[in-house]
């Protein structure tokens, strides 16, 4: 995942605005960080150790190549379940999680393809 899309998505997540970011950066106004949200720019080692702090997360799981490594065991399908989670609203996102609970609670089961 780009690290434009991680900052959204994690600045999102903690309810924190591109403003709010510039504040605990150092070295970084608004427009700075607001064009790193829309991967114009990448900040520098201290600044992504400022956001990782900020946003509570390890500075490598900022990096694309890094976070897609964290779980190798997850399958590729995993990972794109996943990023379309993410883009999903509270409410569709609890309602995917409805839906999945309700499949995981039933044994897989082969049907015959229905006949038109």
């Amino acid at each position: 995942m780009p690290l434009a899309t991680t900052l959204r998505l994690l600045a999102k997540a903690r309810g924190m605005t591109a403003t709010d970011l510039a504040t605990a950066i150092p070295r970084a106004g608004v427009e700075t960080v607001s064009a790193w949200m829309r991967g114009e720019k990448m900040p520098g080692k201290q600044q992504l150790d400022a956001l990782a702090r900020t946003l509570g997360v390890p500075a490598g799981a900022l990096l694309a190549e890094l976070a897609n490594t964290l779980d190798p065991a997850r399958t590729q399908g995993e990972h794109e379940l996943l990023a379309a989670y993410r883009l999903m609203s509270t409410r569709q996102q609890g309602a995917l999680l409805e839906i999945a609970r309700g499949l995981a609670d039933k044994p897989a089961t082969r049907r015959a393809p229905r006949k038109k």
